[in-house]
């Protein structure tokens, strides 16, 4: 149980960041909010500024597998992207990729700043402050209220002053609609509740790129649409960037935008013409 308890630590705190580096604990992952170290800054790669992502390699796999061949990917400050293709093409291999958990071994990438072929476990924290990963069964620990969950994610990432983490985990839960909720235990509250305390806490270190993972896989189609709306709410209110791995079609009909496809092996352009984000906000 005390094995099963950390690994859903783990998970849960890379919602902004993940802390699961070998022999370093939260402490020293992250020794000031916002401070990068010199080794992770000397990681950090030159991109052209409206690019946040930046992928251009011959292919990416596991356990020496190629899974995606000649992938190439950009994704501009401010965009919003659907990410499809079918159950086991690699949709969430290529997530694990831009947040440091699948290595790029070929060609170039670079994500927030981070220059990916030189990403070291030092950096990998680093990185990961930047994104906010929301994933399908949402990885809050059950043993801890809302406000304890929130609190956990902050001061493993730096946070030391308990007025600001207040402040903080209080603006996120009204930026979620989720004001109030504070006290209650994740089994109190529904999965389309969960899910949304699930983007408060990767919304924690306003994060230049939301990583979103199936985010409504788990739910019924209503409370579906209730999350989209508020990943593109964000999006346009914030100009926070969105890739959503999605299989729900019908949701792209209803919000359309941006969407790239992984078929046969391969990453194609499906749709480049997007909605103004407050058009599709507000259906």
């Amino acid at each position: 149980m005390e094995q099963t308890t950390r690994k859903t630590e783990e998970s849960a705190s890379e919602g902004t960041v993940s802390l699961n580096t070998p022999g370093m604990d939260a402490q020293a992952a992250a020794p000031e909010q916002n401070e990068v170290p010199t080794g992770a800054k000397q990681q950090q790669a030159q991109r052209p500024a409206e690019d946040l992502v930046w992928i251009d390699t011959p292919g990416i796999g596991q356990r020496g597998g190629i899974i995606i061949k000649d992938l190439r990917l950009s994704i501009k400050n401010g965009e919003f992207v659907y990410l499809i293709g079918k159950t086991g093409s690699g949709k969430s291999t290529l997530l694990r990729l831009l947040y440091g958990d699948v290595p790029l071994t070929a060609g170039v990438g670079r994500v927030a700043g981070f220059d990916l072929r030189r990403l070291d476990e030092e950096s990998i924290p680093y990185l990961r402050r930047r994104l906010g990963i929301v994933f399908q069964d949402f990885q809050l620990l059950s043993d801890r209220n809302v406000y304890q969950n929130l609190a956990f994610v902050l001061r493993a990432t730096g946070w030391r002053d308990e007025t600001k983490i207040k402040e903080r985990i209080l603006e996120v839960l009204r930026n979620v609609g989720m004001q109030g909720t504070q006290d209650k235990f994740t089994y109190e509250l529904s999965g389309g509740e969960q899910q949304r305390i699930a983007v408060a806490r990767a919304l924690l270190n306003e994060p230049e790129l939301i990583i979103a993972d199936e985010p409504t896989g788990n739910l019924d189609p209503n409370t579906s649409a209730e999350i989209l709306r508020l990943l593109l709410d964000i999006n346009h209110r914030q100009g926070t960037a969105v890739v959503m791995a999605t299989h729900d079609y019908t949701m792209i009909l209803k919000f359309p935008s941006r969407t790239v496809k992984i078929d046969g092996g391969t990453l194609h352009e499906v749709q480049k013409k997007t909605a103004e984000p407050s058009d599709r906000a507000k259906e």
